[in-house]
């Protein structure tokens, strides 16, 4: 049977000299920012995609970034330097948030909250304030790397993905401990609430995809095993009715949202996709367009279009 899903390269993005690890979306739905090993964090807009930006320069790898909406602030993750917060219009340093010495591997905002969560690699979960971007505490319940955080907005819950193989579940708020999930059995690189907060995504170095009911007390659904190797993200898609994941296989595949089906593969061979790990994605409104990123010091942006069969 034919796929429902066309995929086309629109274009290949160049000019990072290292590994692009992180990508993250601005206020404007055709620009996006980059960064990775060589400590460039670069601006793109789609609609001139041959052309980035470089916003600011660190002087270590970055593997996560965040955007600030309404303030035009980008934070960077500077691994082992804490969070620099970037003013945007200025292009200017407006804070530096020093923090424990360690790789930052994710960021995340609530606007509700006015908190910023920061996973660190000491296990660690720093809480920043949104306004000030003041340290208010760090809670620490692994000696392994945190990797990867989601929010839910529902129900104001924070998802973390840990090094030690369990996905564990706080209030947002109070930052207290509801659920600790154990069915992955290796790290967890990823983690993803969908658009109306019922279900819990994980995936990560086992390359199993976990499926949570959150509103079951987060009772496993099942899993699929998704891909070859390390799933390194995934995302979801503008409607929410699809979520793409990338591996360390060098592939990325997009699924319906509600059966979990497969429905499409993009690989080197079938649509000359990268030709090592595949690190990130974005999926933007900008068109329905997926941009990955990878070792290979690239970021492709794909058209997706979903055909009547």
């Amino acid at each position: 049977m034919a796929s429902p899903i066309q995929v086309q390269k629109v274009s290949t993005l160049t000019g990072h000299r290292d590994c692009v690890y992180t990508l993250e979306p601005s206020g404007d739905s055709a620009t996006i920012y980059s960064a990775g090993g060589d400590g460039l964090v670069v601006a793109w807009n789609l609609n001139d995609p041959e052309n980035g930006e470089l916003v600011a320069r660190v002087s270590t790898s970055v593997y996560a970034l965040c955007y600030i909406p309404f303030r035009n602030l980008l934070l960077i993750g500077q691994n082992n330097e804490g969070v620099q917060v970037i003013d945007l219009a200025q292009k200017t340093i407006l804070k530096s948030i020093p923090l424990p010495k360690v790789p930052i591997f994710d960021m995340k905002y609530s606007a509700e909250l006015q908190k910023v969560y920061v996973a660190l690699g000491n296990g660690g979960i720093a809480v920043l304030a949104a306004d000030t971007f003041e340290l208010q505490t760090i809670i620490r319940k692994s000696d392994q790397s945190t990797r990867s955080l989601a929010l839910n907005p529902h129900t104001q819950e924070l998802a973390a993905g840990y090094s030690d193989n369990v996905v564990r579940v706080f209030d947002a708020a109070t930052l207290e401990l509801k659920h600790e999930l154990k069915s992955h059995t290796n790290s967890v690189f990823t983690v993803a609430y969908s658009p109306e907060g019922d279900q819990l995504l994980t995936a990560g170095r086992d390359a199993h995809l976990r499926v949570w009911e959150v509103q079951e007390g987060y009772r496993e659904r099942g899993y699929t095993i998704a891909h070859m190797y390390t799933i390194n993200h995934l995302t979801y898609s503008p409607d929410g009715r699809h979520f793409a994941t990338c591996s360390m296989d060098k592939s990325i595949k997009i699924w319906d949202a509600r059966t979990f089906k497969l429905l499409k593969v993009i690989d080197k061979v079938r649509n000359a996709s990268h030709g090592t790990s595949v690190n990130k994605l974005f999926w933007t409104a900008h068109h329905n367009q997926l941009v990955s990123c990878s070792d290979d010091r690239t970021l492709s942006v794909w058209d997706i279009k979903f055909l009547e069969i």
